[in-house]
């Protein structure tokens, strides 16, 4: 075992083997994995072997593509085979909501380039005999869907790094992890010490623990997993022989199962709703190649939902029961990335599908140690995704409400109940008895929107306009009219102080510094010219300014100003100890000047403008800017301050007939006005010119991070813009990754590079790529990326109905030579399953001039 290396891996699934793997291919030769005993002790070896490329978040269904591809790949480098069936999957709906999740499922594989297709129960049935086809109202079909040898393709993924040069010490166990004052690290192990620059924990069931050697708890925890494998069926080897191909993968929603073949048997497995977590506080040394006790009772709801549905196999023996651990984060994606606050310390744990999403994870690690960032946007899988809210027992209860929801539709409206609440501002109570509707916003608890008196604080949840929709109207209506008042607790707040702070924001900012007293908006830029932040900016003071931006990306952010950050400058994260309110509408300015003891005046206190004064007798920070659009302020203070503060505009409020907004109205107010979002419109696949802000990049100064790139696009030109479009929508509003259709008589703009890029091969059963769905029933009403002279040219990222204008509204990105065109007819939005006709706003609708916010 060598004494020295580049990089260290910790732990020999297949996510560390992956990490190993990419790592070489990267060319880093000099690197060692380190297991504590056989490669695939923890979950690897157990698994169900699985893989698919749909996903929620597509830019991790990009990375699960990429991750089937690559299997042929390992297996020509390695010489080992991966035992790869492609056999393809359906999945079942049996109700009209589930349907339409299939359709939007659908039209999102269109931008991916997925050659998915709804079908009818009965041309499931077809392809797996077993089910009863009564059950179901209507399926989906995809051909990228299969399973593997868990075991050989880890076995692969190592052969393949040892033969770029990596190494691999087995049977020997990490004891202690310390770092140098040079920010290397000792990797101390039963066989001896290892010096290295990196380190990687891909400790899987054991990645908590290697955390918490360099003090950190990571939101990860092990969840007991059952499947079961029947004896061999005769109907199995009949079908076979029949059809000449497998039975298909099933997934039944309903039932919470998954099946497919396995050998002349089944493989059938569940997400029961009485799930159990494994070692819930600690991980077990010992533990290694065992299962644990099966318990067919705690699945028998499950099986028997699952054998009514499959009766098929419900006369089947059972050969065996396999119960084994294998983790997940709160929200079921993986952990990835450099954690912040630490060296050179790397993670890639919870990835509770490794042999979907293992080739991508180990790739994206890869590119981000070796050149600086992933290469994808992987803010889905990031590990500065989590704050320190995500403790231990926050973790607890949040995987198993993630474990027990696997199959469960999750509605663009629905706000999850388990861990909450766990951060609230001092105005919970009082959001409460005001029947306020709260949301889960980083961790904290924040109004969405305020239910009528009498009635229960509740969403209804759909994919339709639901019964908050009214009620946000008036929120909207009264805001735009008079006044209203908002919490923006759940805003990220910094304070950047020092002698170099101005020098290192116009470092890290593109746009220029304020002057004292002012606010400047300003995107952020990684090496690559790709957008990484978007703040609002107040110089407070000689060498001081305060920043406000994502709260979700607070972790991400810091990590970025820590890696940038000279020793002359100090970054303060305020978190929740700094809260907010805002007041916007006409009257808000009348109304501000009625809590204040200094002119208020359009003259005095500009737009754009940053002052400390006392509100309602209370020491705070106003500026001169809301998100509504609208003439506003956000007034920001200690949370001892904040209860005073809200009484007093509510009080003083009362005269404008003062309304409380929530979230909702909020991102309506926005949206009427083309504000981009962070993380929907704003995101690290897009440069600045593309995300359409030009006047915030101030391509003069020389110095900003990023700027090389961001001269490039703009001499280049943009391939994509950002618009915003007015929808012809009915009853349902887009909710984000729907295509966007344009009639562009034949030009195929291969949905702008997102096909390519997200594709996945197609390969048959003679190893032949092939671009064909092998279905071929030709159920659906509208297919593919063309239809006549219609193609699908982008995609929408976020969007809503907007309550003033009376619009539906969505955002998204298309081929830059069609960001301008604002004609009827040219384009259509797929929504459920139905393509809405739509229209570029080029102007604002409310407000296009900035008269009332600026007035």
């Amino acid at each position: 075992m060598k004494s020295h290396v580049k990089a260290v891996v910790i732990g020999g699934g297949v996510v560390g083997c992956s990490v190993l793997y990419h790592l070489a291919r990267a060319g880093w030769t000099d690197i060692m994995l380190i297991e504590r005993s056989e490669l695939t002790s923890g979950s690897s070896w157990h698994a169900a072997g699985g893989f698919h490329t749909l996903n929620g978040d597509p830019n991790v269904a990009k990375l699960q593509a990429y991750t089937v591809q690559l299997y042929k790949e390992l297996e020509e480098i390695s010489g080992q085979s991966c035992s790869l069936h492609l056999t393809g999957g359906v999945m079942l709906a049996d109700s009209p909501e589930r349907m339409d999740f299939l359709r939007l499922a659908h039209a999102k594989g269109r931008y991916l380039g997925m050659d998915t297709e709804l079908i009818t129960p009965s041309e499931a049935k077809s392809m797996f005999p077993f089910m009863d086809e009564s059950h179901f109202v209507g399926a989906m079909w995809d051909p990228v869907e299969g399973h593997l040898d868990p075991s050989g393709t880890t076995i692969a993924y190592s052969k393949a790094a040892k033969k770029l040069g990596a190494e691999i010490v087995l049977r020997n166990p990490v004891k202690e992890l310390t770092q140098q004052p040079d920010g290397t690290w000792n990797v101390i192990t039963e066989q001896g010490v290892v010096h290295a620059e990196h380190v990687v924990n891909c400790g899987g069931l054991w990645a908590r623990e290697i955390g918490r050697m360099v003090g950190l708890e990571l939101p990860v925890l092990a969840m007991e997993h059952m499947y079961l494998l029947t004896e061999p069926m005769p109907e199995v080897e009949a079908f076979n022989k029949e059809t000449g191909r497998e039975m298909v993968g099933v997934l039944d929603f309903k039932g919470e199962i998954y099946t497919r073949q396995e050998r002349n048997g089944i493989l059938l497995g569940t997400y029961e709703k009485a799930c159990k977590p494994w070692s819930p506080v600690n991980t077990p040394w010992d533990f290694g190649h065992e299962l644990l006790a099966p318990d067919l009772d705690r699945i028998a709801p499950s099986l028997e939902i699952g054998f009514r549905h499959f009766p098929g196999i419900a006369n089947a023996g059972i050969k065996q029961v396999i119960n084994g651990p294998f983790t997940f984060a709160p929200d079921g994606n993986p952990l990835v990335g450099p954690v912040q606050g630490l060296t050179n310390f790397w993670v890639a744990c919870g990835v509770m599908a490794g042999f979907s999403q293992g080739g991508g994870v180990g790739l994206a690690l890869s590119n981000w140690m070796v050149d600086g960032d992933p290469g994808f946007d992987v803010w889905g899988m990031d590990v500065a995704r989590w704050g320190e809210w995500a403790s231990l027992r926050y973790t607890n209860a949040k995987v198993r409400e993630n474990y027990s929801r696997r199959f469960s539709i999750r509605f663009p409206n629905e706000e999850l109940p388990a861990a909450r609440p766990s951060q609230t501002t001092p105005l919970y109570d009082t959001m409460l008895a005001q029947n306020a509707v709260m949301g889960d916003s980083w961790g904290l608890e924040t109004p969405l929107w305020f239910a009528p008196k009498g009635s229960e604080p509740k969403d209804i949840v759909s994919f339709h306009r639901s019964n908050d929709f009214e009620h946000v109207g008036n929120e909207v209506r009264k805001t735009r009219e008079s006044v209203g008042v908002t919490e923006i607790a759940n805003f990220a707040k910094y304070e950047v102080s020092g002698a170099g702070s101005e020098d290192f924001l116009n470092r890290l900012m593109t746009n220029r510094m304020p002057k004292t007293g002012r606010i400047v908006l300003t995107p952020m830029l990684n090496e690559f010219g790709k957008l990484i932040g978007d703040f609002t900016i107040a110089k407070t003071g000689e060498d001081r300014f305060m920043i406000w931006g994502s709260s979700a990306a607070q972790k991400y952010h810091m990590r970025w100003f820590e890696t940038h950050q000279p020793k002359d400058v100090r970054i303060h994260r305020f978190d929740q100890t700094l809260v907010g309110l805002s007041i916007a509408g006409p009257d808000s300015q009348k109304l501000l000047q009625k809590l204040v003891d200094v002119d208020v005046s359009s003259k005095a206190f500009r737009f754009m403008d940053f002052r400390e004064m006392a509100v309602g007798g209370a020491p705070c920070m106003v500026n001169r800017i809301t998100y509504t659009g609208d003439l506003g302020y956000e007034i920001w203070m200690a949370p001892a301050y904040q209860r005073l503060v809200y009484a007093e505009i509510k009080k003083a409020g009362a005269e404008f007939g003062i309304v409380d907004f929530g979230m909702r109205a909020l991102l309506s107010m926005r949206l009427e006005k083309n504000f981009p979002t962070w993380f929907r419109e704003l995101r690290p696949i897009y440069g600045p010119f593309e995300g359409g802000m030009e006047r915030f990049i101030k391509m003069e100064k020389n110095d900003f991070v990023g700027r090389e790139a961001a001269a490039k696009e703009l001499a280049d030109g943009p391939k994509l813009r950002r618009v915003s479009l007015i929808v012809d929508a009915v009853d349902a509003d887009v909710m984000g990754d729907e295509p966007i259709w344009a009639k562009v008589n034949g030009k195929d703009y291969g949905t702008v590079g997102r096909t390519h890029e997200f594709g996945a091969p197609r390969f048959g059963p003679d190893g032949k790529e092939v671009r064909t769905s092998k279905a071929s029933h030709g159920a659906s009403s509208i297919r593919g990326l063309h239809d006549g002279d219609w193609s699908v040219v982008g995609w929408v990222t976020s969007g809503g109905y907007a309550h003033y204008v009376q619009e539906s509204m969505a955002q998204g990105y298309v081929p830059a030579e069609l960001a301008d065109d604002d004609s009827d007819g040219l384009f259509e939005i797929e929504i459920l399953g139905h393509r809405r006709k739509a229209r570029i706003a080029i102007e604002p609708p409310f407000d296009p001039s900035g008269e009332k916010m600026r007035g």
